[in-house]
């Protein structure tokens, strides 16, 4: 990893991590919209993610992208389980380039918590005759609250299976030319169901003891290591804690991201939470930066932080203080796609980011 300078980082130094260099420590966090037909991306997918692009991010990473229909959230989640996924993805990828960003995706399976509603329907899980299908965990154990659909224990031949969906997924990624691959293990999705004793009640290989507990997580990242260019970044998503006595915490996380870098991981994404309903997070201005922070100095590997990261200074603080690598924004860049625009005004670094040409005389 290198910074392309020997003055302290900032938030607009640029980044470089294996062949790829962000012209900016600012991402796009993956934001689900909603809006796929049978995962599909479309014009809104464009406009969204090229928009942000446009807007200054150095990063954009596309929404949790499942690696099978029955790892879909909802039924408008976007896919790369097929072929047709490809071209409208590389279109977006191609425009993001163009102007500047690197174009990352994605790769989920949502676990126990698929076959659900769009948010705005009511984010319950769907019966059959709603269109609903059957879902897959790693113990026959619903989540809970809105999502009550008891999910289907998962066979030692399911886990290959969905191993080998992350890895036929993570190909296609590259055909659709992305440069930065997540994988999302966190937010009580599946990979994020196995790490959890709260959600992990087997008894086998893949249930039980530490050791056992990551046991998915690390064969589908060495899976998706070799299958994945190596000039080319790998980065995991973690719920670094679940706010939950009993449940997976910071400690456990710190020793899987020293694991997770000995498979080739470059960075991990440090966000919490969402195994279980109703827990009560201490939500506050960067409320999981210390995360990020501990991550980066104990395990000794790249972080990005997220989690209510929504003025410059603040952001600029993170980089500068070693706190985390990258900073990762979610709803601020709904409010505001031109954020780093805006953020280069107020921290003085407008030279760091010319504008497109069709703006320039209003930059």
């Amino acid at each position: 990893m290198e910074t392309n300078s020997n003055q302290p980082p900032h938030l607009f130094q640029p980044l470089t991590i294996k062949s790829v260099t962000l012209r900016n420590r600012i991402g796009v966090s993956p934001m689900c919209q909603y809006s796929s037909e049978d995962g599909v991306a479309n014009d809104w997918h464009f406009v969204h993610l090229g928009a942000r692009a446009v807007g200054g991010a150095g990063l954009i990473i596309a929404e949790a992208t499942a690696v099978a229909p029955e790892g879909r959230i909802s039924p408008g989640d976007a896919g790369m389980w097929a072929d047709k996924h490809v071209e409208p993805i590389a279109r977006i990828n191609g425009f993001i380039k163009q102007h500047g960003a690197v174009p990352g995706i994605q790769l989920a399976h949502a676990g126990r918590k698929a076959s659900a509603s769009r948010p705005w329907d009511g984010d319950g899980h769907l019966t059959n005759a709603q269109g609903g299908w059957p879902t897959l965990a790693p113990s026959a154990v619903a989540f809970g609250g809105k999502l009550t659909k008891v999910p289907q224990a998962m066979t030692e031949a399911d886990i290959a299976r969905v191993r080998n969906d992350f890895v036929a997924a993570t190909k296609r990624s590259q055909d659709a030319g992305v440069e930065w691959l997540e994988l999302h293990f966190a937010h009580g999705y599946l990979a994020h169901e196995f790490l959890s004793p709260l959600s992990n009640q087997r008894t086998d290989g893949y249930g039980g003891s530490f050791e056992n507990r990551i046991r998915f997580v690390i064969e589908t990242t060495r899976a998706v290591r070799a299958a994945w260019p190596e000039h080319l970044p790998l980065t995991v998503r973690l719920s670094c804690t679940e706010w939950m006595p009993g449940g997976w915490d910071i400690e456990q996380s710190i020793e899987l991201a020293r694991r997770l870098k000995r498979e080739g991981v470059d960075l991990i994404d440090c966000s919490s939470g969402a195994i279980v309903p109703n827990v009560t997070i201490p939500v506050a201005p960067g409320f999981q930066v210390p995360f990020a922070e501990r991550i980066r100095r104990e395990a000794q590997i790249a972080t990005a932080a997220v989690g209510f990261i929504t003025e410059p200074r603040q952001a600029d603080d993170i980089i500068r203080t070693g706190k985390a690598d990258v900073v990762l924004l979610a709803r601020e860049f709904l409010r505001d796609a031109y954020w780093p625009a805006h953020a280069a005004v107020v921290l003085r670094q407008k030279d760091k980011l010319p504008p497109p040409v069709q703006y320039a005389r209003a930059w």
